[in-house]
């Protein structure tokens, strides 16, 4: 069974980056879209980033855009989210999710369905604050 494991959360001053690592264990991650999302407390879970199964297309959420990049090592079980100019409004718990029955979710425009992700890790919290 596939387990997915986020670390590189904390605290970042306003306009610094940060890395966030998802790692997979039980089963090989390169029949596995991945995606990133992040929640706040009272609010939805969204969408903030999606790879595919072999990394050959990426979407990103409308607010992270141009800011966040995602990439995957699939011989490293692992899917890498870069931030960059974080902003305040990026604090959130961010959770890593995976899906194999859907490999080109990514290029779906409902992508950020939570129901198309049936793995999810236990999340690492971002707080962006000065």
């Amino acid at each position: 069974q596939l387990q997915l494991v986020e670390s590189g959360g904390g605290f970042v001053e306003p306009g610094g980056s940060r890395r966030l690592s998802c790692v997979a264990s039980g089963f090989p991650l390169d029949t596995y879209a991945i995606a990133w999302f992040r929640q706040v407390p009272g609010k939805e879970r969204e969408g903030v980033s999606c790879i595919t199964s072999l990394g050959r297309r990426t979407t990103y959420g409308d607010s992270v855009k141009g800011r966040f990049t995602i990439s995957r090592d699939n011989v490293k079980n692992t899917v890498i989210l870069e931030m960059s100019a974080l902003q305040p409004e990026d604090s959130a718990v961010y959770y890593c999710a995976a899906t194999r029955s859907r490999p080109t979710v990514c290029t779906y425009q409902s992508w950020a369905d939570i129901t198309n992700f049936r793995t999810w890790g236990q999340g690492t919290q971002v707080t962006v604050s000065s």
